[in-house]
């Protein structure tokens, strides 16, 4: 008989989904522009002064193309924009532009509340907990057949 226990990537992947399914229909509803789940999370690992797509693809564990696709679908809807990089020439920075600044700050503002919200269903403890648990550094992740 199969088991039906699942596994803790599995776990966290649903609890990733759970706010991200949140985040996206609360912007949808207050009228944000209609971002994908890749965009949504491009602009969370994007750096207040600019990132290259290199680095936002190594952040998001996705291939540079696309990091890229997600880049473009975003300037195309004004939230983001490319810029020189200062320390290479051959660079460009991608940055939010101030419609995406705002729309960050709503992101960041409706991610809250689902946290509150969350602490609501399964308790401010258990979230804190969690909250702690992720944090901790876990280090680099064993090589196989290694102690």
């Amino acid at each position: 008989m199969p088991s039906t226990s699942r596994n803790l990537p599995q776990l966290l992947g649903d609890a990733r989904r759970w706010f991200e399914e949140g985040l996206l229909a609360a912007l949808e509803a207050g009228g944000a522009t209609r971002v994908s789940p890749a965009q949504a999370q491009l602009f969370a690992v994007l750096d207040d002064q600019g990132t290259t797509v290199s680095e936002l693809a190594r952040r998001m564990g996705v291939t540079r193309q696309t990091a890229h696709q997600a880049v473009h679908g975003l300037v195309t809807a004004g939230l983001l924009e490319q810029a020189p990089d200062p320390a290479a020439t051959r660079q460009r920075l991608i940055l939010r532009t101030e419609e995406g600044q705002r729309a960050h700050r709503q992101a960041c503002h409706i991610l809250e509340r689902l946290e509150d919200q969350l602490a609501e269903r399964i308790g401010r403890e258990q979230v804190d907990a969690l909250r702690t648990v992720l944090e901790a550094p876990w280090g680099r992740p064993p090589i196989p057949g290694s102690a």
